[in-house]
């Protein structure tokens, strides 16, 4: 197969297809056609095609039609693909309407070789500068490899947050989340395995926030989350939400069991000083090492501590129970069962039991005071 860039030669004239072909020789592989539609055809099917020279005057689609059509394409690659018209006598009012179309160049009939290939080279070689320059623009944006914001465009979020909370008197938040441990759990999956899980945990975190908040990598094992216009309690209660959803998840690897926990850390505007968006994440990840310093599976926001009491809903324990989290749940198994003393009465009533209540109060009372 030649490596030569493919060029689409256009016109209903064989001769000058013939001509063309003999200037573009050498430098640049050539294909024919000999009217608009089939052109058309040609450049939705074979993306190996770099650039079209066409004639104006052709059967079925003129020029000015097939190159509405690939401006006006859906396909990214033929909206900027090179596309040069051979004109002859048109005005410049017919120039005027190519250029409103969005052609690249003209060239005049008859042509020589060192003006085709000088116009021709100069239009790939924009276009190959404007594809890197996009690749690298991307790259900035997205982590190639998880299709996640990297944490230089987080930051860039976070300043237009800053920026309009300020403004309009408003608020923004920051979440930066890390799963506990992470270290060990690459020790024992292997690095990629652990950030695949990790990832996989992000992911489905991504499909939960709102459209105009943004999810990016943090660290190894760390992400976070810019939310403009939102308070910090709604970002701590959103936080407590991924939070226990991770502590419930059922997760195998290689077919091993695994326990995995976060530990989140949110600063907000106005609430804390911060002046800056790199000031603003970077205070979030603070209180995330704080709270897995304090032992991990916990939230830390402005005014709270990473040792502050979380109380466990009785829902959110039986979902521990059935993710195997016995130990999760034992820390609150006092406050737990007095919620549902007022239940045991009554089924001690309606089932005739004889359940010794008094005993089992009284012992829930002892845990409460030790816990």
């Amino acid at each position: 197969m030649s490596t030569l860039p493919r060029v689409l030669v256009v016109d209903d004239s064989r001769m000058v297809r013939v001509v063309l072909v003999k200037h573009l020789q050498g430098q640049y592989e050539v294909r024919e056609e000999s009217d608009g539609e089939a052109a058309w055809q040609a450049l939705v099917l074979d993306h190996s095609i770099k650039a079209v020279i066409s004639d104006l005057q052709m059967p079925k689609l003129n020029g000015y039609q097939l190159l509405e059509k690939v401006r006006t394409s859906r396909l990214r690659r033929l909206q900027e693909l090179p596309f040069i018209l051979v004109s002859g006598e048109e005005t410049e009012e017919d120039r005027l309407r190519a250029r409103k179309l969005g052609v690249s160049d003209f060239l005049t009939k008859g042509a020589g070789s060192s003006e085709v290939l000088t116009r021709l080279n100069h239009l790939l070689a924009l276009s190959d500068a404007r594809s890197t320059l996009d690749s690298e623009r991307e790259r900035l944006v997205q982590d190639p490899a998880s299709g996640l914001f990297t944490m230089k465009y987080l930051e860039l979020q976070a300043a237009q947050a800053l920026s309009h909370a300020a403004r309009h008197d408003g608020e923004a938040s920051v979440m930066v989340l890390g799963f506990d441990a992470f270290e060990a759990l690459g020790k024992k999956l292997g690095h990629d395995a652990a950030a695949q899980v990790a990832l996989r945990f992000a992911k489905m975190l991504g499909g939960k926030i709102r459209q105009e908040d943004s999810l990016g990598h943090f660290g190894a094992g760390q992400f976070a989350i810019v939310s403009p216009g939102t308070s910090p309690a709604l970002c701590a209660s959103f936080a407590e939400r991924v939070r226990e959803a991770v502590e419930v998840a059922h997760v195998a690897v290689q077919g091993q069991p695994l326990s995995l926990t976060v530990s989140i850390g949110v600063a907000s505007v106005p609430g804390d000083r911060v002046t800056s968006a790199g000031g603003l994440l970077e205070l979030a990840g603070l209180r995330m090492k704080e709270a897995m310093q304090a032992g991990g599976n916990r939230i830390v926001s402005g005014g709270q501590g990473a040792a502050a009491v979380r109380r466990l809903s009785l829902t959110h324990a039986l979902e521990l129970l059935a993710a195997n989290r016995r130990d999760a749940v034992l820390p609150h198994l006092g406050e737990l069962g007095q919620q549902i003393a007022p239940l045991l009465r009554l089924m001690d009533q309606e089932l005739g039991l004889s359940l010794p209540l008094a005993e089992i109060e009284h012992r829930l009372s002892e845990l409460v005071k030790k816990q």
